[in-house]
């Protein structure tokens, strides 16, 4: 015969079970759990390096396309890459949100968009950059701040001897000691003195361009230097068959002379 206290076993017995149960599931819940918040966090991770990537490559191309405006010379208010892109239109009543697999792909995609248009932005930056080298080193301007034309290039009447002879440069007249300049960028060839010339520098240019400056009373330069545009490379002078204080611009292409005239004014009509 059944006792209350055997009943009472048996229903403790009962919960026991439930308990152990209860226990049981709600270990395999939180072990679900933690298997969920690892995914999420690994989902996570895997986000916050891929938008890292995405940022660094943005501010390359943002930084690549503030140096190809200064090369280019354009308005800064034309190509803006300082601020995103302006854009707009009607809000969409209907959307769907995006599952982490298609948005991890949409992102691995923009990467490589990202990646192809700064290989593309290098690629035009180095073409630009080339070009700026090119017309640096292409003879352009006058050879001082401060002078006036005295003599053109052509046929003259010599100021020693009276006689027609051909001029192989242009005369730019001044103040003795007045800087003289460099007019494209190159490496130095001649320092010294020349015949007719007095003290005289001679630049190379490449693409067959070559500048001479002649009747210097000091070179301020040496053979083999590397030169930049608007240079000092000398102080005007009397040095040699002078007649006052001046400096013989004298550009020659290909080992003939050319009228430096036509790249004085180059710059001066730009």
């Amino acid at each position: 015969m059944r006792t209350q206290f055997t009943v009472q076993q048996e229903s403790l017995a009962q919960m026991q079970v439930l308990t152990k149960d209860w226990q049981a599931r709600l270990e395999r819940q939180q072990a679900m759990l933690a298997a969920t918040t690892k995914q999420a966090e690994e989902g996570l991770g895997v986000l916050a390096q891929r938008l890292g990537y995405l940022q660094a490559n943005v501010i390359r191309l943002n930084a690549l396309g503030q140096r190809l405006i200064v090369y280019a010379d354009l308005e800064q208010g034309e190509f803006d890459f300082t601020h995103p892109p302006a854009m707009g239109g009607p809000e969409s009543r209907i959307g769907e949100i995006p599952k982490l697999s298609d948005f991890l792909a949409t992102m691995e995609q923009l990467a490589q968009e990202i990646t192809d248009r700064q290989q593309q932005l290098r690629l035009l930056e180095t073409m630009l950059l080339e070009w700026d080298i090119q017309q640096a080193a292409l003879p352009a301007g006058r050879p001082l701040h401060q002078g006036w034309l005295s003599s053109k290039y052509g046929y003259r009447t010599d100021p020693f001897n009276g006689r027609r002879e051909f001029h192989n440069g242009v005369d730019f007249a001044g103040k003795a000691g007045t800087k003289i300049l460099a007019v494209a960028a190159g490496i130095v060839t001649w320092v010294g003195k020349r015949s007719g010339y007095g003290r005289m520098v001679e630049i190379n240019h490449g693409n067959g361009y070559v500048t001479r400056y002649a009747h210097n009373r000091k070179n301020l330069v040496q053979v083999g230097e590397h030169i930049v545009k608007g240079q000092v490379i000398a102080l005007m002078g009397s040095s040699g068959r002078s007649t006052g204080p001046h400096v013989h611009l004298e550009v020659l292409h290909e080992g003939r002379t050319v009228d430096p005239l036509q790249f004085v004014r180059a710059v001066e009509d730009s």
